[in-house]
């Protein structure tokens, strides 16, 4: 995978903790930001989006390209489709 991958996440939130076990069962290394630890994280995750709302899958590809992914089902598709190193 060439892409890197950033979650966005915060405590006590059940979808985050789905898209979380999936990232655990697929083995994926995958750099995760709690917005509750990190204010600065949780700007940049307003300033991109225009909300605070996670789970959001931050896609940075080699050419400088960004896309945001939200929705805890549509990041699971994502990750099984992309990052499952059975595949």
């Amino acid at each position: 995978m060439t892409e890197k991958l950033i979650l966005y996440e915060r405590d006590m939130c059940g979808y985050c903790e789905a898209v979380k076990d999936v990232i655990s069962e697929l083995g994926t290394d995958i750099e995760q930001r709690n917005i509750w630890e990190n204010s600065e994280w949780q700007r940049q995750l307003v300033d991109a989006r225009g909300s605070s709302s996670v789970p959001v899958l931050c896609r940075e590809t080699p050419d400088g390209k960004v896309e945001w992914l939200s929705e805890s089902d549509a990041i699971i598709r994502y990750l099984i489709q992309n990052c499952d190193s059975t595949n």
